[in-house]
């Protein structure tokens, strides 16, 4: 199974993955990648800070960018 990181970037800094995750292919990194942003976004609301701007940055074993997740992509944003 391929192995995918995920780095948070919030503002100017980043935290990097140095661990990763086995899963079956990138859609379910993506659904990782999701689940993540809403997990540190509703921490961070509840200690009364805004980090929507935020992103989480998925790369493969070589490291390589494969897909850039907003955090605001995380919300469900109905009218």
């Amino acid at each position: 199974m391929p192995r995918y990181y995920f780095d948070v970037m919030s503002g100017n800094s980043v935290l990097e993955d140095m661990e990763g995750s086995e899963l079956v292919d990138l859609n379910h990194a993506v659904a990782e990648a999701l689940e993540d942003a809403r997990a540190l976004m509703s921490e961070a609301v509840r200690q009364g800070h805004d980090i929507s701007d935020g992103s989480i940055v998925i790369r493969n074993g070589d490291r390589t960018l494969l897909k850039v997740i907003r955090f605001t992509d995380a919300l469900d944003r109905k009218s």
